[in-house]
């Protein structure tokens, strides 16, 4: 029995001796090609980078078919790519039917922004014997890029300016070379993302650090292989605009928005 099962899976393979190209041309034709990206593929990315951005609110909620009338595809790679958000906690579904972004509530920000510290300082200190000169100029050019774009918008928030934002975090964080941690990372940012569009719309230039403040600090303290002072700046840079949405949740006694 098992060396009929291991002779079916090498006719599969096309590297079964003594068979023809017709019949491995036959046994191949049910396999789909892969490596081909599909619909429901771009769907998913397109609203992941949206969420990670904070390009919704917290509290907004997505219809299946606006998504899909605003993307020009049909609903069913909608339908499948909130489904995945959903699993991923990105998302929340609604007992009508629809998909909610998550509401704003203390335990899940602080939640969030310890798991965030926690795992993502933990990264760099795993990243740092890895780091090059030339990754150091990566980070140095990206944090550049970001400031100009800030600089240009006069703006917090910019689509470009949080992409910038999220390559400047992962290509540090990628130089740890783990295959665990990093989509976890990923995770939690696409959970974060609605959360941190609140501060970025209340922050305030003449007594809150820019975005880019600590990133600087991170590079210094990279460049000269410090890890407690890199983990530290980062820290410190996660915790910028979370304190941000703290300090409003206080004055306004809001507990979602």
């Amino acid at each position: 029995m098992a060396a009929r099962t291991a002779s079916g899976l090498l006719r599969v393979a096309g590297a079964m001796p003594g068979t023809d190209a017709g019949e491995s041309d036959d046994a191949l034709a049910p396999l789909n090609p892969v490596g081909r990206r599909t619909v429901q593929d771009s769907v998913y990315d397109e609203l992941r980078r949206s969420l990670i951005q904070g390009l919704f609110d917290p509290g907004e909620v997505l219809r299946i078919v606006d998504v899909s009338n605003r993307l020009g595809t049909s609903t069913m790679p909608v339908r499948e790519a909130l489904a995945r958000l959903i699993s991923e906690q990105a998302l929340e579904a609604m007992p009508n039917r629809s998909v909610r972004v998550p509401l704003i509530s203390r335990d899940r920000l602080e939640d969030l922004a310890r798991a965030r510290a926690l795992i993502e300082s933990e990264v760099i200190a795993l990243a740092m014997p890895n780091v090059t000169d030339a990754l150091v100029e990566d980070l140095a050019r990206l944090t550049d890029a970001c400031d100009a774009v800030l600089a240009t918008r006069g703006r917090e928030i910019s689509g470009e300016a949080a992409d910038l934002n999220h390559a400047f975090h992962f290509t540090l964080y990628r130089a740890a070379g783990s295959q665990v941690m990093i989509p976890i990372i990923e995770s939690l940012w696409l959970q974060s993302g609605p959360y941190l569009r609140a501060p970025a719309r209340l922050f305030d230039a003449a007594v809150d650090r820019s975005a880019t403040h600590f990133h600087r600090e991170i590079i210094e303290a990279v460049t000269r292989r410090d890890t407690p002072a890199a983990q530290a700046a980062l820290r410190a840079d996660i915790g910028r605009a979370f304190d941000i949405l703290r300090k409003h949740l206080t004055e306004t006694g809001e507990e979602a928005q």
